[in-house]
């Protein structure tokens, strides 16, 4: 139930409720994304991928990311120069987002006038993929993070069994479901800010 994961997120200290939640991209981009790893053979949602590519944006450097990798398929298909530019274009679009200090990251998800069942199944779909990348980093070390980062972490994770039951009033869980966007666009921001990696000194 939506609102009950809410609930639960909402005790996070730094969470603003009040924000007002930031536009998001639109159809089209959402849909060429989905086209385009369709194409080379990604058999997930195209929010996993956005995801997946920034939890692997706050332990990785970006040079360091082949958009490649990160496509779930048995057999991708090698992406033509075109195909790679976009990829690419994807990556730094999404660190240059994670790096804006005023609040201009959001989590590449269907419209809003998508099904919401399928809102929330791409919203599971990129919190999966962001916690997995971010384990990708052999060292990293929850313990060492602050209260903060490991809350959202830990909020992430109870996000990916978030689900549209039977019976559930629509309208609470519209509203349950922008405000858990808006909490993944505000904790992915402070997870990177965190981890982000940093140059190391000559």
């Amino acid at each position: 139930n939506l609102n009950q994961i809410l609930w639960e997120a909402a005790r996070a200290p730094w969470r603003e409720p009040s924000r007002i939640i930031r536009l998001m991209q639109k159809t089209t981009s959402y849909a060429a994304l989905n086209t385009l790893l369709t194409n080379l053979g990604h058999e997930d949602e195209a929010a996993g991928y956005h995801g997946a590519l920034c939890g692997a944006l706050c332990v990785k450097p970006a040079t360091e990311i082949d958009p490649m990798t990160l496509i779930e398929a048995d057999d991708p298909a090698e992406p033509d120069t075109d195909a790679r530019r976009q990829l690419m274009q994807i990556r730094d679009g999404a660190l240059v987002s994670l790096q804006n200090d005023e609040g201009g990251f959001t989590p590449l998800l269907p419209e809003d006038d998508a099904d919401l069942a399928q809102r929330i199944a791409a919203l599971v779909a990129w919190c999966e993929g962001f916690l997995f990348w971010l384990a990708s980093r052999s060292n990293l070390d929850l313990q060492q993070c602050s209260e903060e980062a490991k809350e959202i972490i830990a909020d992430f994770a109870e996000f990916t069994r978030a689900s549209l039951d039977d019976g559930d009033d629509s309208e609470l869980e519209e509203t349950a479901y922008t405000e858990l966007v808006e909490y993944i666009r505000v904790g992915a921001q402070l997870v990177y800010m965190e981890l982000r990696p940093r140059p190391t000194p000559d």
